[in-house]
Protein backbone atom coordinates (compact mmCIF):
# COMPACT_ATOMS: atom_id res chain seq x y z
CA UNK A 1 0.00 0.00 0.00
CA UNK A 2 1.55 3.26 -1.09
CA UNK A 3 -0.66 5.40 1.56
CA UNK A 4 -2.06 5.42 4.50
CA UNK A 5 -5.80 5.46 4.93
CA UNK A 6 -7.83 6.86 7.90
CA UNK A 7 -10.62 6.18 10.26
CA UNK A 8 -11.85 8.44 12.02
CA UNK A 9 -14.42 7.22 15.30
CA UNK A 10 -16.75 9.63 16.64
CA UNK A 11 -19.43 9.29 19.39
CA UNK A 12 -22.88 10.50 19.60
CA UNK A 13 -25.60 10.61 21.86
CA UNK A 14 -23.88 9.69 25.06
CA UNK A 15 -20.73 9.08 26.59
CA UNK A 16 -18.92 5.63 27.55
CA UNK A 17 -20.88 3.67 24.43
CA UNK A 18 -17.71 1.79 23.93
CA UNK A 19 -16.27 4.03 21.00
CA UNK A 20 -12.81 2.42 22.17
CA UNK A 21 -13.55 -1.48 22.35
CA UNK A 22 -15.25 -0.70 18.36
CA UNK A 23 -12.35 0.76 17.11
CA UNK A 24 -9.99 -2.01 19.11
CA UNK A 25 -12.40 -4.87 17.30
CA UNK A 26 -12.41 -3.05 13.98
CA UNK A 27 -8.62 -3.05 14.03
CA UNK A 28 -8.35 -6.83 14.88
CA UNK A 29 -10.56 -7.78 12.00
CA UNK A 30 -8.22 -5.31 9.92
CA UNK A 31 -5.38 -7.41 11.27
CA UNK A 32 -6.76 -10.28 10.97
CA UNK A 33 -7.12 -9.68 6.98
CA UNK A 34 -3.24 -8.96 7.27
CA UNK A 35 -3.49 -5.31 7.20
CA UNK A 36 -1.19 -3.37 9.84
CA UNK A 37 -2.98 -1.16 11.83
CA UNK A 38 -2.75 0.87 14.80
CA UNK A 39 -5.15 3.37 16.92
CA UNK A 40 -4.70 6.57 18.66
CA UNK A 41 -6.82 8.10 21.16
CA UNK A 42 -7.86 12.15 20.92
CA UNK A 43 -8.92 13.38 24.67
CA UNK A 44 -10.26 16.70 24.90
CA UNK A 45 -9.68 17.44 28.39
CA UNK A 46 -6.83 20.34 29.31
CA UNK A 47 -4.45 17.92 31.70
CA UNK A 48 -1.62 17.69 29.66
CA UNK A 49 -1.95 13.49 30.26
CA UNK A 50 -3.93 11.21 32.77
CA UNK A 51 -0.82 10.74 35.03
CA UNK A 52 -2.21 13.58 37.80
CA UNK A 53 -5.93 12.21 37.20
CA UNK A 54 -7.68 10.52 40.43
CA UNK A 55 -8.96 7.02 39.07
CA UNK A 56 -12.06 7.71 40.21
CA UNK A 57 -12.12 10.41 37.51
CA UNK A 58 -10.96 8.84 34.61
CA UNK A 59 -10.15 5.56 35.57
CA UNK A 60 -6.74 3.90 35.46
CA UNK A 61 -3.76 5.33 34.00
CA UNK A 62 -1.82 2.59 31.84
CA UNK A 63 1.53 3.60 30.56
CA UNK A 64 3.64 2.59 27.37
CA UNK A 65 6.83 1.03 26.65
CA UNK A 66 8.21 4.75 26.02
CA UNK A 67 6.81 5.88 29.45
CA UNK A 68 3.45 7.71 28.20
CA UNK A 69 1.10 8.14 30.65
CA UNK A 70 -1.61 7.48 28.73
CA UNK A 71 -6.35 6.72 28.81
CA UNK A 72 -7.09 3.17 29.73
CA UNK A 73 -8.47 2.88 26.20
CA UNK A 74 -5.33 2.01 24.74
CA UNK A 75 -5.12 -0.23 26.76
CA UNK A 76 -7.54 -2.37 25.16
CA UNK A 77 -5.80 -1.23 21.70
CA UNK A 78 -2.46 -3.50 22.37
CA UNK A 79 -4.60 -6.05 24.77
CA UNK A 80 -6.95 -6.49 21.35
CA UNK A 81 -4.06 -5.97 18.92
CA UNK A 82 -0.83 -7.50 20.44
CA UNK A 83 1.19 -4.32 19.29
CA UNK A 84 2.92 -1.74 21.06
CA UNK A 85 1.57 1.89 21.60
CA UNK A 86 3.46 5.01 22.48
CA UNK A 87 3.24 8.68 23.13
CA UNK A 88 1.98 9.47 19.74
CA UNK A 89 -1.22 7.35 20.17
CA UNK A 90 -2.48 9.45 22.84
CA UNK A 91 -3.05 13.26 22.51
CA UNK A 92 -4.83 16.08 24.55
CA UNK A 93 -6.47 19.28 25.01
CA UNK A 94 -3.64 19.62 27.02
CA UNK A 95 -0.59 18.39 24.95
CA UNK A 96 -1.85 20.30 22.02
CA UNK A 97 -2.16 23.83 23.44
CA UNK A 98 0.97 23.59 25.38
CA UNK A 99 3.02 22.26 22.32
CA UNK A 100 0.93 25.25 20.49
CA UNK A 101 1.92 27.90 23.16
CA UNK A 102 5.58 26.41 23.29
CA UNK A 103 5.99 27.40 19.79
CA UNK A 104 4.53 30.81 19.96
CA UNK A 105 6.88 31.52 22.76
CA UNK A 106 9.79 30.71 20.52
CA UNK A 107 8.83 32.76 17.65
CA UNK A 108 7.83 29.94 15.48
CA UNK A 109 4.64 31.91 14.22
CA UNK A 110 6.46 35.01 13.23
CA UNK A 111 4.68 37.45 14.82
CA UNK A 112 0.91 36.05 13.61
CA UNK A 113 -1.88 36.23 16.14
CA UNK A 114 -2.08 32.37 17.58
CA UNK A 115 -5.89 31.18 17.07
CA UNK A 116 -8.01 27.93 17.00
CA UNK A 117 -7.96 27.95 13.34
CA UNK A 118 -5.18 27.45 11.72
CA UNK A 119 -2.96 26.79 14.29
CA UNK A 120 -4.35 24.24 17.25
CA UNK A 121 -5.84 22.29 14.10
CA UNK A 122 -3.29 22.58 12.30
CA UNK A 123 -1.57 20.92 15.50
CA UNK A 124 -4.05 18.58 15.55
CA UNK A 125 -3.98 17.30 12.17
CA UNK A 126 -0.14 16.74 12.63
CA UNK A 127 -0.39 14.60 15.36
CA UNK A 128 -3.05 12.35 13.64
CA UNK A 129 -0.57 12.40 10.96
CA UNK A 130 2.67 11.10 12.90
CA UNK A 131 1.69 7.29 13.02
CA UNK A 132 0.60 7.13 9.58
CA UNK A 133 3.84 9.12 8.46
CA UNK A 134 6.32 6.78 10.23
CA UNK A 135 5.66 3.82 7.54
CA UNK A 136 4.36 1.02 9.73
CA UNK A 137 1.10 1.50 9.37
CA UNK A 138 -1.53 0.72 6.59
CA UNK A 139 -4.52 1.66 8.49
CA UNK A 140 -4.37 4.56 11.22
CA UNK A 141 -7.91 4.26 13.34
CA UNK A 142 -8.49 7.34 15.68
CA UNK A 143 -11.11 7.71 18.25
CA UNK A 144 -11.90 11.37 19.02
CA UNK A 145 -12.85 10.95 22.73
CA UNK A 146 -16.15 13.18 24.11
CA UNK A 147 -19.58 13.54 22.38
CA UNK A 148 -19.97 14.82 19.04
CA UNK A 149 -21.39 18.96 20.09
CA UNK A 150 -19.25 18.86 23.22
CA UNK A 151 -17.57 22.44 22.92
CA UNK A 152 -13.99 20.75 23.93
CA UNK A 153 -14.89 18.59 20.98
CA UNK A 154 -15.18 20.98 18.30
CA UNK A 155 -11.46 21.96 17.32
CA UNK A 156 -10.81 17.79 16.82
CA UNK A 157 -14.17 17.32 14.64
CA UNK A 158 -13.29 20.44 12.62
CA UNK A 159 -9.47 19.02 11.84
CA UNK A 160 -11.06 15.87 11.04
CA UNK A 161 -13.28 18.02 8.83
CA UNK A 162 -10.61 19.52 6.70
CA UNK A 163 -8.31 16.02 6.62
CA UNK A 164 -11.37 14.14 5.21
CA UNK A 165 -11.18 17.27 2.64
CA UNK A 166 -7.46 16.70 1.97
CA UNK A 167 -6.54 12.91 2.14
CA UNK A 168 -9.55 12.59 -0.70
CA UNK A 169 -12.04 10.16 -1.18
CA UNK A 170 -11.06 6.60 -0.07
CA UNK A 171 -8.39 7.76 2.20
CA UNK A 172 -9.98 8.35 5.04
CA UNK A 173 -13.68 7.85 6.29
CA UNK A 174 -16.13 8.83 9.35
CA UNK A 175 -17.54 5.68 12.17
CA UNK A 176 -20.23 7.20 14.01
CA UNK A 177 -21.06 5.33 17.27
CA UNK A 178 -24.43 6.32 18.16
CA UNK A 179 -27.18 4.76 21.17
CA UNK A 180 -30.29 3.57 19.79
CA UNK A 181 -32.30 3.58 23.20
CA UNK A 182 -34.94 0.99 24.14
CA UNK A 183 -38.34 2.90 26.03
CA UNK A 184 -39.68 0.07 27.80
CA UNK A 185 -43.38 1.68 28.21
CA UNK A 186 -43.62 2.25 24.67
CA UNK A 187 -41.92 -0.95 23.90
CA UNK A 188 -39.56 0.37 21.11
CA UNK A 189 -36.40 1.63 19.94
CA UNK A 190 -36.07 4.90 19.05
CA UNK A 191 -34.04 6.28 16.44
CA UNK A 192 -34.77 10.19 17.32
CA UNK A 193 -31.39 10.71 19.35
CA UNK A 194 -29.06 8.83 16.33
CA UNK A 195 -30.50 10.72 13.86
CA UNK A 196 -29.90 14.67 15.97
CA UNK A 197 -26.26 13.11 16.76
CA UNK A 198 -25.80 13.01 12.65
CA UNK A 199 -27.35 16.22 12.05
CA UNK A 200 -25.11 17.88 14.83
CA UNK A 201 -22.05 16.41 13.24
CA UNK A 202 -23.13 17.27 9.45
CA UNK A 203 -23.39 20.77 11.31
CA UNK A 204 -19.65 20.95 11.79
CA UNK A 205 -19.27 19.49 7.66
CA UNK A 206 -19.03 15.78 8.02
CA UNK A 207 -20.75 13.08 6.56
CA UNK A 208 -20.56 9.80 8.63
CA UNK A 209 -19.89 7.23 6.67
CA UNK A 210 -20.72 4.36 8.79
CA UNK A 211 -23.42 3.98 11.97
CA UNK A 212 -22.24 1.98 14.75
CA UNK A 213 -25.54 1.59 16.74
CA UNK A 214 -25.45 0.06 20.51
CA UNK A 215 -28.38 -1.11 21.40
CA UNK A 216 -29.87 -3.54 24.09
CA UNK A 217 -32.05 -5.25 21.36
CA UNK A 218 -31.81 -6.47 18.03
CA UNK A 219 -32.76 -3.46 15.37
CA UNK A 220 -34.93 -4.62 12.90
CA UNK A 221 -34.38 -4.38 9.17
CA UNK A 222 -36.82 -1.62 8.84
CA UNK A 223 -35.14 0.69 11.71
CA UNK A 224 -32.41 -0.06 10.06
CA UNK A 225 -34.01 1.18 6.84
CA UNK A 226 -35.64 4.35 8.47
CA UNK A 227 -31.87 4.89 10.01
CA UNK A 228 -29.89 4.72 6.71
CA UNK A 229 -32.48 6.81 4.58
CA UNK A 230 -32.83 9.78 7.74
CA UNK A 231 -28.91 9.48 8.20
CA UNK A 232 -27.68 9.39 4.96
CA UNK A 233 -25.40 6.62 4.90
CA UNK A 234 -25.76 3.24 3.09
CA UNK A 235 -28.36 0.71 4.04
CA UNK A 236 -25.05 -1.70 4.40
CA UNK A 237 -23.55 0.58 6.35
CA UNK A 238 -26.16 0.33 9.05
CA UNK A 239 -24.22 -1.66 11.70
CA UNK A 240 -25.79 -3.11 15.36
CA UNK A 241 -23.40 -2.98 17.85
CA UNK A 242 -25.54 -5.25 20.65
CA UNK A 243 -24.50 -5.60 24.49
CA UNK A 244 -22.11 -8.42 24.72
CA UNK A 245 -21.25 -10.75 27.46
CA UNK A 246 -17.84 -10.16 27.27
CA UNK A 247 -15.49 -7.17 25.30
CA UNK A 248 -14.28 -10.26 23.42
CA UNK A 249 -17.02 -10.95 21.92
CA UNK A 250 -17.45 -7.47 19.98
CA UNK A 251 -14.73 -8.32 17.08
CA UNK A 252 -16.96 -11.07 16.12
CA UNK A 253 -20.17 -9.40 16.64
CA UNK A 254 -18.61 -6.91 14.43
CA UNK A 255 -17.34 -9.59 11.72
CA UNK A 256 -20.73 -10.97 11.01
CA UNK A 257 -22.44 -7.26 10.66
CA UNK A 258 -20.03 -6.90 8.15
CA UNK A 259 -18.11 -3.67 9.79
CA UNK A 260 -14.36 -4.82 8.23
CA UNK A 261 -16.11 -5.47 4.73
CA UNK A 262 -18.19 -2.03 4.00
CA UNK A 263 -14.81 -0.05 5.80
CA UNK A 264 -12.36 -1.82 3.41
CA UNK A 265 -15.14 -1.61 0.80
CA UNK A 266 -15.38 2.47 1.52
CA UNK A 267 -11.46 2.80 1.96
CA UNK A 268 -11.26 1.21 -1.89
CA UNK A 269 -8.62 -1.70 -0.27
CA UNK A 270 -9.27 -5.27 -1.32
CA UNK A 271 -11.64 -6.93 1.13
CA UNK A 272 -10.29 -10.53 -0.25
CA UNK A 273 -8.75 -12.48 2.58
CA UNK A 274 -10.94 -14.10 5.06
CA UNK A 275 -9.95 -12.90 8.49
CA UNK A 276 -7.69 -15.19 10.42
CA UNK A 277 -9.25 -15.30 14.47
CA UNK A 278 -7.96 -19.26 15.02
CA UNK A 279 -6.54 -17.87 17.78
CA UNK A 280 -8.80 -15.36 19.30
CA UNK A 281 -11.75 -17.93 18.89
CA UNK A 282 -9.82 -20.31 20.68
CA UNK A 283 -9.25 -17.78 23.69
CA UNK A 284 -13.18 -17.33 23.47
CA UNK A 285 -13.73 -21.16 23.63
CA UNK A 286 -11.49 -21.79 27.19
CA UNK A 287 -12.89 -18.42 28.53
CA UNK A 288 -16.69 -19.24 28.27
CA UNK A 289 -15.90 -23.19 29.07
CA UNK A 290 -14.06 -22.90 32.38
CA UNK A 291 -13.38 -26.46 33.73
CA UNK A 292 -12.59 -24.95 37.33
CA UNK A 293 -13.40 -21.85 38.90
CA UNK A 294 -10.92 -19.81 41.84
CA UNK A 295 -11.77 -16.98 43.64
CA UNK A 296 -9.12 -14.14 44.11
CA UNK A 297 -8.86 -10.92 46.73
CA UNK A 298 -8.07 -7.42 44.84
CA UNK A 299 -7.09 -5.60 47.51
CA UNK A 300 -7.30 -1.93 46.52
CA UNK A 301 -8.30 1.21 47.89
CA UNK A 302 -10.74 2.46 44.18
CA UNK A 303 -12.73 -0.88 43.85
CA UNK A 304 -15.93 1.35 43.67
CA UNK A 305 -14.88 2.11 39.82
CA UNK A 306 -14.06 -1.14 38.05
CA UNK A 307 -11.91 1.02 35.64
CA UNK A 308 -9.22 1.97 38.35
CA UNK A 309 -8.09 -1.79 38.00
CA UNK A 310 -9.52 -2.36 34.19
CA UNK A 311 -5.99 -3.67 33.08
CA UNK A 312 -5.52 -6.31 36.13
CA UNK A 313 -9.07 -7.34 35.75
CA UNK A 314 -8.60 -8.15 31.71
CA UNK A 315 -5.48 -9.62 33.07
CA UNK A 316 -7.09 -12.07 34.82
CA UNK A 317 -9.16 -12.93 32.34
CA UNK A 318 -6.69 -13.44 30.02
CA UNK A 319 -4.86 -16.02 32.50
CA UNK A 320 -7.69 -17.67 33.34
CA UNK A 321 -8.39 -18.86 29.55
CA UNK A 322 -5.28 -20.34 29.25
CA UNK A 323 -5.82 -22.00 32.44
CA UNK A 324 -9.40 -22.98 31.74
CA UNK A 325 -10.05 -20.98 34.79
CA UNK A 326 -13.08 -18.98 35.82
CA UNK A 327 -11.50 -16.37 37.75
CA UNK A 328 -14.52 -14.60 40.49
CA UNK A 329 -12.54 -11.71 41.77
CA UNK A 330 -13.66 -10.62 44.96
CA UNK A 331 -12.85 -6.63 45.09
CA UNK A 332 -11.53 -5.82 48.60
CA UNK A 333 -11.82 -1.88 49.84
CA UNK A 334 -8.35 -2.04 52.18
CA UNK A 335 -9.45 0.69 54.36
CA UNK A 336 -12.39 -1.32 55.86
CA UNK A 337 -10.21 -4.15 56.93
CA UNK A 338 -9.68 -4.09 60.17
CA UNK A 339 -11.06 -6.36 63.11
CA UNK A 340 -13.29 -9.00 62.38
CA UNK A 341 -14.00 -7.74 58.62
CA UNK A 342 -10.46 -8.80 57.91
CA UNK A 343 -10.79 -12.18 58.54
CA UNK A 344 -14.48 -12.37 57.25
CA UNK A 345 -13.28 -10.65 54.28
CA UNK A 346 -9.84 -12.73 53.61
CA UNK A 347 -11.10 -16.51 54.62
CA UNK A 348 -11.66 -18.74 51.89
CA UNK A 349 -9.41 -16.90 48.99
CA UNK A 350 -7.52 -19.34 46.58
CA UNK A 351 -5.43 -16.36 46.09
CA UNK A 352 -4.44 -12.31 47.19
CA UNK A 353 -3.69 -9.39 44.77
CA UNK A 354 -2.54 -6.16 46.45
CA UNK A 355 -3.05 -3.38 43.95
CA UNK A 356 -1.40 -0.81 43.08
CA UNK A 357 -2.25 3.11 44.42
CA UNK A 358 -0.53 6.19 45.79
CA UNK A 359 -1.06 7.81 49.03
CA UNK A 360 -1.95 6.79 52.90
CA UNK A 361 -5.07 5.91 52.50
CA UNK A 362 -6.34 2.32 53.44
CA UNK A 363 -2.41 1.58 53.60
CA UNK A 364 -2.67 -0.53 56.64
CA UNK A 365 -5.28 -2.44 55.45
CA UNK A 366 -3.16 -3.47 52.57
CA UNK A 367 -0.16 -4.63 54.99
CA UNK A 368 -2.86 -6.92 57.31
CA UNK A 369 -4.09 -8.48 53.77
CA UNK A 370 -0.07 -9.61 52.92
CA UNK A 371 0.17 -10.66 56.75
CA UNK A 372 -2.55 -12.72 56.30
CA UNK A 373 -1.73 -14.17 53.08
CA UNK A 374 1.65 -14.56 54.15
CA UNK A 375 1.05 -16.43 57.70
CA UNK A 376 -2.11 -18.87 56.04
CA UNK A 377 -0.08 -19.94 52.90
CA UNK A 378 -1.99 -18.15 50.37
CA UNK A 379 -0.58 -17.21 47.23
CA UNK A 380 -0.15 -14.02 46.51
CA UNK A 381 0.65 -10.90 44.04
CA UNK A 382 2.15 -7.48 45.38
CA UNK A 383 1.97 -4.94 42.29
CA UNK A 384 4.22 -1.75 42.73
CA UNK A 385 2.59 -0.27 46.02
CA UNK A 386 1.45 -4.18 46.78
CA UNK A 387 5.03 -4.99 46.39
CA UNK A 388 6.10 -2.18 48.74
CA UNK A 389 3.12 -2.50 51.17
CA UNK A 390 4.69 -6.85 51.31
CA UNK A 391 8.47 -5.01 52.13
CA UNK A 392 7.03 -3.36 54.97
CA UNK A 393 4.83 -5.84 56.52
CA UNK A 394 7.94 -8.07 56.63
CA UNK A 395 9.64 -5.46 58.25
CA UNK A 396 7.17 -4.94 60.96
CA UNK A 397 5.99 -8.78 61.74
CA UNK A 398 8.93 -10.55 61.15
CA UNK A 399 12.57 -8.58 61.48
CA UNK A 400 10.43 -6.35 64.56
CA UNK A 401 10.98 -3.45 62.85
CA UNK A 402 7.44 -2.42 64.07
CA UNK A 403 7.86 1.38 62.72
CA UNK A 404 8.97 0.71 59.36
CA UNK A 405 6.89 2.22 57.06
CA UNK A 406 7.47 4.14 53.03
CA UNK A 407 8.79 7.80 53.37
CA UNK A 408 5.66 8.48 51.01
CA UNK A 409 3.38 7.77 53.87
CA UNK A 410 5.69 8.55 57.44
CA UNK A 411 8.46 10.99 56.38
CA UNK A 412 9.98 10.72 59.91
CA UNK A 413 9.71 6.80 60.31
CA UNK A 414 12.49 5.53 62.05
CA UNK A 415 12.75 2.41 59.20
CA UNK A 416 12.26 3.49 55.79
CA UNK A 417 12.65 -0.04 54.28
CA UNK A 418 10.62 1.76 50.67
CA UNK A 419 12.35 5.33 50.31
CA UNK A 420 12.10 8.39 47.97
CA UNK A 421 14.77 7.94 44.77
CA UNK A 422 17.26 10.34 45.40
CA UNK A 423 16.94 11.97 41.99
CA UNK A 424 12.94 12.24 42.90
CA UNK A 425 13.13 14.46 46.41
CA UNK A 426 13.36 18.75 45.08
CA UNK A 427 10.55 17.88 42.38
CA UNK A 428 7.61 20.18 42.43
CA UNK A 429 5.76 19.30 39.24
CA UNK A 430 4.55 15.71 39.65
CA UNK A 431 3.23 15.20 36.11
CA UNK A 432 5.39 12.44 34.19
CA UNK A 433 8.25 12.72 36.81
CA UNK A 434 8.11 9.20 38.36
CA UNK A 435 10.05 5.96 37.08
CA UNK A 436 8.06 5.30 34.23
CA UNK A 437 8.00 3.32 30.61
CA UNK A 438 9.96 -0.20 30.57
CA UNK A 439 12.87 -1.18 32.53
CA UNK A 440 15.24 -4.21 32.53
CA UNK A 441 15.25 -6.33 35.13
CA UNK A 442 17.71 -9.34 35.27
CA UNK A 443 16.45 -12.14 37.71
CA UNK A 444 18.54 -14.54 39.93
CA UNK A 445 18.45 -18.13 38.55
CA UNK A 446 16.09 -20.70 39.91
CA UNK A 447 14.22 -18.30 41.85
CA UNK A 448 10.39 -18.47 41.25
CA UNK A 449 10.42 -15.28 39.54
CA UNK A 450 12.80 -17.16 37.02
CA UNK A 451 10.87 -20.12 36.77
CA UNK A 452 7.46 -17.82 35.84
CA UNK A 453 9.38 -16.19 33.47
CA UNK A 454 10.75 -19.63 31.61
CA UNK A 455 13.73 -19.09 32.80
CA UNK A 456 14.48 -15.57 30.75
CA UNK A 457 17.67 -14.18 32.44
CA UNK A 458 16.30 -10.68 31.63
CA UNK A 459 13.07 -9.26 31.13
CA UNK A 460 11.56 -5.86 30.40
CA UNK A 461 8.87 -4.13 32.15
CA UNK A 462 6.50 -1.45 32.82
CA UNK A 463 6.92 1.13 35.76
CA UNK A 464 4.61 4.11 37.62
CA UNK A 465 5.92 4.59 40.82
CA UNK A 466 8.08 7.23 42.82
CA UNK A 467 9.76 5.09 45.67
CA UNK A 468 12.04 2.18 46.25
CA UNK A 469 12.98 -0.80 47.92
CA UNK A 470 15.56 0.81 50.29
CA UNK A 471 18.32 -1.40 49.31
CA UNK A 472 20.11 -0.54 53.10
CA UNK A 473 17.92 -3.10 54.55
CA UNK A 474 18.13 -5.54 51.55
CA UNK A 475 21.11 -7.58 53.48
CA UNK A 476 18.81 -7.72 57.03
CA UNK A 477 15.76 -8.43 54.59
CA UNK A 478 17.51 -11.63 52.88
CA UNK A 479 18.95 -13.17 56.13
CA UNK A 480 15.52 -12.95 57.33
CA UNK A 481 13.81 -15.16 54.60
CA UNK A 482 12.32 -12.36 52.14
CA UNK A 483 15.15 -12.48 48.94
CA UNK A 484 15.42 -9.82 46.44
CA UNK A 485 15.18 -11.75 43.42
CA UNK A 486 14.97 -9.49 40.34
CA UNK A 487 17.51 -6.29 40.21
CA UNK A 488 17.73 -3.44 37.49
CA UNK A 489 21.71 -3.82 36.59
CA UNK A 490 21.87 0.14 35.84
CA UNK A 491 20.60 1.29 38.92
CA UNK A 492 20.51 -1.65 41.68
CA UNK A 493 16.90 -0.90 42.13
CA UNK A 494 15.15 -4.18 44.04
CA UNK A 495 12.24 -5.23 41.15
CA UNK A 496 10.95 -8.22 42.38
CA UNK A 497 10.60 -9.84 46.18
CA UNK A 498 9.88 -13.25 46.97
CA UNK A 499 9.79 -15.75 50.40
CA UNK A 500 11.12 -18.79 49.16
CA UNK A 501 9.88 -20.66 51.92
CA UNK A 502 6.17 -19.52 50.75
CA UNK A 503 4.20 -21.69 48.61
CA UNK A 504 3.84 -18.74 45.88
CA UNK A 505 4.30 -15.01 47.11
CA UNK A 506 6.07 -12.61 44.90
CA UNK A 507 5.95 -8.94 44.93
CA UNK A 508 6.86 -7.15 41.43
CA UNK A 509 7.63 -2.81 41.75
CA UNK A 510 6.40 -3.12 38.01
CA UNK A 511 3.27 -3.53 36.26
CA UNK A 512 3.07 -6.82 35.06
CA UNK A 513 -1.07 -5.72 34.09
CA UNK A 514 -0.07 -3.75 30.78
CA UNK A 515 1.46 -6.01 29.08
CA UNK A 516 -0.86 -8.58 29.21
CA UNK A 517 -2.71 -9.53 25.84
CA UNK A 518 -5.18 -12.07 24.50
CA UNK A 519 -2.47 -13.53 22.25
CA UNK A 520 0.25 -13.83 25.21
CA UNK A 521 -1.08 -13.72 29.06
CA UNK A 522 1.20 -12.36 31.30
CA UNK A 523 3.25 -14.96 32.51
CA UNK A 524 2.92 -13.70 35.97
CA UNK A 525 -0.75 -13.62 36.22
CA UNK A 526 -1.10 -17.29 34.55
CA UNK A 527 1.57 -18.39 37.30
CA UNK A 528 -0.39 -17.00 39.89
CA UNK A 529 -3.37 -18.28 38.65
CA UNK A 530 -2.15 -21.48 38.60
CA UNK A 531 -0.61 -21.43 42.07
CA UNK A 532 -3.97 -20.38 43.34
CA UNK A 533 -5.69 -23.62 41.58
CA UNK A 534 -3.55 -25.52 43.56
CA UNK A 535 -4.56 -23.89 46.76
CA UNK A 536 -7.80 -24.95 46.34
CA UNK A 537 -7.28 -28.17 45.57
CA UNK A 538 -4.84 -28.52 48.49
CA UNK A 539 -7.25 -26.85 51.06
CA UNK A 540 -10.73 -28.82 49.83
Amino acid sequence: MSQTKYIFVTGGVTSSLGKGIIAASLAKLLQARGYRTTIQKLDPYINVDPGTLNPYEHGECYVTDDGAETDLDLGHYERFLNVRTSQANNVTTGRIYQSVIEKERRGEFLGKTVQVVPHITNEIKERIQLLGKSGDYDIVITEIGGTVGDIESLPYIESVRQLLWELGDNNAIVIHLTLVPYLSAAGELKTKPTQHSVKTLMESGIKADILVCRTEHDISDDIKEKLALFCNVKREAVIQSIDASTIYDVPILMQEEGLDTVTLKKLNLPDDVIPDLTHWNQFLEWHKNPKNEVTVGLVGKYVELQDSYKSILESFIHAGSVNHVKVKVKTIHSEHLKGKALEKQLTGLDGILVAPGFGERGIEGKIKAVQFARENKIPFLGICLGMQMSVIEYARNVLKLELANSTEMDESTPDPVINIMDEQKNIVNKGGTMRLGSWDCELTKDSLAHKIYHGAAVISERHRHRYEFNNAYKQQFEAAGLVATGINKETGLVEIVEIPSHPWFIGVQYHPEYKSTVANPHPLFVAFIKAALKHQEETK
